[in-house]
């Protein structure tokens, strides 16, 4: 399996940044890591094992991202302001610096957006908001109102980069167009403490005319060993 490391100073987020690339062709897909997660995460917990096949195959080429939730989300001692400010600088390195290099690297136009559990956010949001740029977007066990990480702040950022509370107000024909070509994929188990907030995304999408599949698992599902399934059914390729 072609396995590549990729490191270099990310001038929007000004510190260095890795990232792993998993194949040689195939559909380009972002992953991103769980809560504070690491770009070998993907790897180490056996999930780049899983999709083996599709990726030695050249279906599949993975792009296995570094976080800065630390920086942001989870930087609790920091005025909320400034940490949605750097989850936005964030997105701005995944669109202005990492998209170029997928493209340098495969001609490949499908372009997927997946990850578990926070990654899920990760994944669901930057997808639903730049679904031109997508093609897939997959969120395995996800919470997709992030309001609870502000202590009470709130401001129109944080209200953008909240999937339940900007899709219901989608209104823009020509990106609810856009939204119903991409392949949104929810996948969550009926006991995971998130279920609802899929539900209600799930919900709200299908009200704007934006198709979507929920799929809930038994149980809770919000493990290593349930991801590892999920993305095996649901990644799909181009």
């Amino acid at each position: 399996m072609y396995r590549a490391y990729h490191r270099w100073h990310s001038p929007r987020l000004n510190r260095d940044m890795e990232l792993l690339v998993f194949g040689h062709a195939g559909a380009r897909a972002l992953v991103f890591p769980t809560s504070r997660g690491r770009f070998f995460e993907f790897e180490d917990r056996g999930m780049v094992g899983a999709l083996r096949d599709q990726i030695e195959n050249g279906a599949l080429q993975l792009y296995c991202l570094d976080s800065v939730d630390d920086e942001s989300f989870y930087c609790r001692w920091a005025h909320p302001s400034g940490r949605i400010h750097r989850h936005v600088q964030y997105e701005e390195y995944i669109l202005n610096e990492v998209l170029p290099l997928t493209r340098q690297l495969n001609d490949n136009p499908f372009l997927m957006a997946l990850g578990c559990s926070f990654g899920a956010y990760h994944a669901v949001n930057i997808g639903l908001r730049h679904p031109h740029l997508f093609g897939r977007v997959l969120g395995m066990s996800g919470k997709y109102d992030m309001t609870s990480f502000f202590s009470g702040y709130y401001d129109e950022t944080i209200y953008y980069h909240t999937p339940l509370h900007f899709v219901p107000k989608l209104s823009d024909p020509n990106v609810i167009r856009q939204l119903q070509h991409l392949n949104i994929i929810l996948a969550i188990g009926k006991t995971d403490p998130h279920i609802e907030e899929n539900r209600r995304l799930s919900g709200e999408l299908w009200s704007k005319g934006i198709g979507n599949a929920l799929r809930e698992w038994d149980g809770w599902a919000h493990d290593w060993p349930y991801w590892q399934q999920m993305v095996r059914a649901y990644i799909g390729g181009a």
